[in-house]
C-alpha cells in the first residue's frame, strides 16, 4: 500500500464556458432570501410560571444548566457573568454574590468582572460591599484608572467628600496619568479649595514635568485672580526646564500673560531672553508671536529689530543648508554688522571664512576670497586692530594654492597695510615674496605703482628689468617703462627701451607698441624720425590704418617748405598702389574714402576727380558655399567691388560689357516692329566677333 502512488481525483471539465443568459447577483439572492424568511428563526413558547413549586423547578433548571456551562467552559467569564446576572433577576443577591466571587477565584485580574460585581451592588444599593469592593479592586489592580475614576464618582455622589479626596490621595500615590491629576484638579474646584488645588498642581508638574502643565498652573492662577503667583509660575518654569529643554510654547505663554497685563516691556524682553537662547531651528512661532506684539505695541526701532531678527534667521537657515552659498554669507554679514557689536561680527567671519571650497578651481575662490578682504578691512576700519588685520591677511595669504593660482589683490592690500603702518621694509619684504612664488602682472604692476608713489625710480627701474623679463612679449610694460624714463627725462633711454621693444620676435599688441613709438617721437619734435618709424613699419605691415595714420602725420608736420599736402597726397597714392597689389579691396575702398574726404578738405577740383574715378562700383555675385569637409552646400551672395584701375588691365572686360550695353539697346528697338512679314529672317548687324564675345 506504501508503494502505490496515490492517484489524484479527477476534476470535472466544464464544457460550456459562456456565461449564462440570466445573472444572478448577489442582491438578488438576498432579497429572495429575505422573502422567503429563510433567516428568520421562530420565538421560543413562552413559559408561564403559576406556582411556587413551578417556579422552583424552573430555578433548579436554569441553575443546573448554568453550572453545567461553567464546568464545561469554566475559563469563560461570560458564563459567569450571566449566571450571576440571571440571579440577580431572581433576586437572589446573595447567590449572585457567591457567583461573582467564585468567578473572582477563576480570573481576579479581570475588570469587566470587578466592574459588573460592584455594579450590581450599587444597583441594589448595597454601599459597604460596593465600597469594599472598589478597595479590593484598586489594591488589586491600581494601574486601572476606571476604578478609581467610578470609585471616586460614588463617593462624590454619596456625599462623602472627604472620602473621595481620600481615594484621590490613594490614586495620586500610584502617580497616574495627567487625565487623572485633571480630575482630581477638578474635584477640588468643585467644593472651591483653591489651595488644595495649588497644592495639587505643585504636585502635578514634579511628576509630570511638561511645559503644558506648567503653563495651564500658570493660567490656574492667572483666571483666579492671582497675577503675582502666575508670573512666579511662569518664572519657576523657565528656571526649571532651563537652557537645554526650554521650548517656545512656554515663552509664548509667559509673553502673552505679561501682553495681558499691559506690561509690553516685560514681553518684549521675554520675547528677546527666548530668541536669543532657543535654537534658530525651533523657534519660528516665537518669531511670528514677537512680529505681531511689536506691531501692536512696539515702536518703529522694535519692528525693525522684529525684522532683523527674521532676517537673521533666514540666512542662518540658508548657510546651514548650503555653507558653500557665499552670497548668502556676504548678506547675513552686512546684516551683522549693522548691528555693531564686534564679537558677533567676529564669530560670523570666522564661520564664513571656515567654509573653504572643496574645488582647487580658481572660479570657486573667486566670491569666497572676497570674504577675507571685507573681514580684513572690517578689523582695520571698523574694530581698528592692525594687528588682527595682519594676522587675517597672513592666514588668507597661508590658505592660497599659490601653486596652483594666486589673488594678487590680497598681497597688494596686505603691502599696502603695511605702507599705512609705516612699515615698509615689511610691504617691500611681501610683495617680494610674491613675486619669487607666483609673478604676475598685476603684482608687478602694484609693486611698481608703489615705489613711483615713494619716488623710488632706480627700483623702478630694476622691477621694470624684472618684470620685461618675466614677459618680453607685454607691449604695456614696454610702454609704460619707456613713458617713465621719458617723465624722468632720459630721451635717450626711452628711444632704445622702445628699439628694444620693436625688436622683439613675438608681442602681444605692436600696434600699440609702435604707435605709443611714433608718438613719442613726435613729441619730442623728432619729425624724420617718425616718418623714418613710418617706413619701418610698413615694411611690416600694409594694414590700411598705417597708411592713414602716415597720411594725418604727413599732413600735421612741420615741413618748412609747407609741403604737407604733397607729402600727404603722395602717401595715399603709395598706400592705393601697395593695396592693389596686395589685392585687398575693402582696405582700398576704406582708403579711397578717405583720401576723398581729405581732397575735399583741401578744395582741388582737379585732384577730387581723380580720387572720384577711382572709386569702385559694388557688384552682387554667386559663389559655391564648400564646408570644412569639402562638401558642397549651396550658393550665396557676396558683394564685390570693381575698381577701373582693374578694368584698365583687362580691356576684354571693357568688350563684353559694350557688347551686352548694344544688346540691350537693339532688344528694346525690336519690341515695336512686331508686324514683319512671315518667312523673313531678322538681320542681325553685330559682327561674328562680338557675336562671339557676347556667348562668351
Amino acid at each position: 500500500m506504501d508503494g502505490k502512488a496515490t492517484k489524484m481525483p479527477k476534476v470535472a471539465k466544464v464544457k460550456n464556458k459562456a456565461p449564462a443568459e440570466i445573472q444572478i447577483t448577489a442582491e438578488q439572492l438576498l432579497r429572495e432570501a429575505k422573502e422567503r424568511d429563510l433567516e428568520i428563526l421562530p420565538p421560543p413558547p413562552k413559559q408561564k410560571i403559576s406556582d411556587p413549586e413551578e417556579l422552583r423547578d424552573y430555578q433548579h433548571r436554569k441553575r443546573k444548566a448554568f453550572e453545567d456551562n461553567i464546568r464545561k467552559n469554566r475559563q469563560v467569564i461570560g458564563n459567569w457573568l450571566k449566571y450571576a446576572q440571571w440571579e440577580e433577576s431572581q433576586k437572589q443577591i446573595q447567590r449572585a454574590r457567591s457567583i461573582y466571587e467564585r468567578a473572582l477565584d477563576v480570573d481576579h485580574r479581570n475588570v469587566t468582572l470587578w466592574l459588573k460585581y460592584t455594579e450590581m451592588e450599587m444597583r441594589n444599593r448595597q454601599v459597604n460591599h460596593a465600597r469594599n469592593l472598589w478597595d479590593r479592586a484598586v489594591t488589586i489592580l491600581p494601574r486601572v484608572s476606571q476604578f478609581w475614576y467610578k470609585y471616586t464618582y460614588m463617593e462624590e455622589m454619596l456625599e462623602n467628600v472627604a472620602g473621595a479626596r481620600q481615594v484621590f490621595e490613594r490614586w495620586m500615590e500610584w502617580q497616574p496619568d495627567e487625565q487623572a491629576w485633571q480630575t482630581y484638579i477638578n474635584f477640588e474646584l468643585r467644593y472651591k479649595e483653591l489651595d488644595r488645588a495649588r497644592q495639587i498642581y505643585e504636585r502635578f508638574v514634579m511628576v509630570h514635568p511638561d511645559v503644558k502643565h506648567w503653563i495651564k498652573y500658570a493660567r490656574f492662577e492667572e483666571n483666579h485672580g492671582f497675577i503675582n503667583s502666575a508670573r512666579k509660575v511662569y518664572e519657576r518654569a523657565v528656571e526649571f526646564f532651563g537652557d537645554e529643554e526650554i521650548d517656545e510654547r512656554l515663552f509664548i505663554a509667559f509673553a502673552k500673560f505679561e501682553e495681558n497685563q499691559k506690561e509690553h516691556d516685560r514681553a518684549r524682553v521675554i520675547y528677546k531672553y527666548a530668541l536669543d537662547h532657543i535654537p534658530k531651528d525651533k523657534n519660528k512661532e516665537l518669531y511670528k508671536a514677537y512680529t505681531i506684539h511689536e506691531k501692536k505695541y512696539g515702536d518703529r526701532s522694535g519692528i525693525e529689530d522684529v525684522i532683523v531678527n527674521k532676517r537673521k534667521y533666514m540666512y542662518e537657515q540658508e548657510v546651514i543648508e548650503n555653507p558653500t552659498n557665499y552670497d548668502a554669507w556676504f548678506d547675513y554679514i552686512r546684516l551683522v554688522e549693522n548691528e555693531g557689536n564686534v564679537d558677533d561680527v567676529r564669530d560670523t567671519y570666522e564661520r564664513a571664512i571656515a567654509n573653504v571650497p572643496p574645488s582647487k578651481d580658481k572660479q570657486f575662490w573667486r566670491r569666497y576670497i572676497y570674504l577675507w578682504i571685507n573681514y580684513a578691512l572690517y578689523e582695520e576700519l571698523e574694530a581698528e586692530d592692525i594687528e588682527r588685520t595682519r594676522q587675517v591677511y597672513r592666514t588668507c595669504l597661508e590658505l592660497i594654492p599659490h601653486k596652483i593660482f594666486t589673488f594678487s589683490k590680497i598681497w597688494l592690500m596686505y603691502a599696502q597695510l603695511e605702507v599705512r603702518c609705516k612699515n615698509l621694509k615689511q610691504a617691500r619684504k611681501t610683495l617680494g615674496m610674491a613675486l619669487g612664488i607666483c609673478p604676475r602682472d598685476k603684482l608687478y604692476r602694484g609693486y611698481i605703482d608703489l615705489e613711483i608713489q615713494l619716488r623710488e625710480f632706480d627700483r623702478c627701474r630694476i622691477l621694470y628689468q624684472k618684470f620685461l623679463e618675466y614677459g618680453p612679449e607685454n607691449c604695456i610694460t614696454w610702454i609704460k617703462f619707456a613713458e617713465l624714463e621719458t617723465l624722468l627725462g632720459d630721451i635717450d633711454r626711452a628711444r632704445a627701451i622702445y628699439e628694444i621693444a620693436v625688436s622683439q620676435p613675438r608681442l602681444d599688441m605692436p600696434e600699440l607698441l609702435w604707435k605709443s613709438y611714433i608718438d613719442f617721437e613726435v613729441s619730442q619734435g623728432e619729425t624724420e624720425k617718425a616718418r623714418q618709424l613710418y617706413e619701418r613699419l610698413l615694411e611690416r605691415t600694409v594694414h590700411v590704418k598705417v597708411w592713414l595714420s602716415y597720411a594725418k602725420f604727413e599732413l600735421n608736420a612741420e615741413n618748412p617748405d609747407n609741403i604737407n599736402v604733397e607729402l600727404a597726397r603722395r602717401i595715399y597714392e603709395r598706400a592705393n598702389d601697395s593695396l592693389r597689389s596686395a589685392g585687398e579691396k575693402e582696405s582700398r575702398v576704406l582708403l579711397l574714402e578717405a583720401w576723398k574726404d581729405f581732397e575735399v578738405e583741401i578744395g582741388e577740383e582737379s585732384k577730387l576727380e581723380m580720387v572720384l574715378s577711382k572709386m569702385p562700383r559694388r557688384v552682387k555675385k554667386r559663389q559655391k558655399i564648400v564646408s570644412e569637409t569639402g562638401v558642397e552646400e549651396g550658393w550665396e551672395e557676396v558683394f564685390d567691388y570693381i575698381f577701373p584701375e582693374d578694368e584698365m588691365v583687362r580691356p576684354n572686360l571693357k568688350l563684353l560689357a559694350a557688347a551686352k550695353n548694344w544688346r540691350k539697346q537693339k532688344e528694346v528697338e525690336d519690341e515695336p516692329t512686331n508686324n514683319t512679314e512671315e518667312g523673313q529672317d531678322d538681320e542681325s548687324p553685330c559682327t561674328p566677333e562680338l557675336d562671339d564675345a557676347t556667348k562668351s
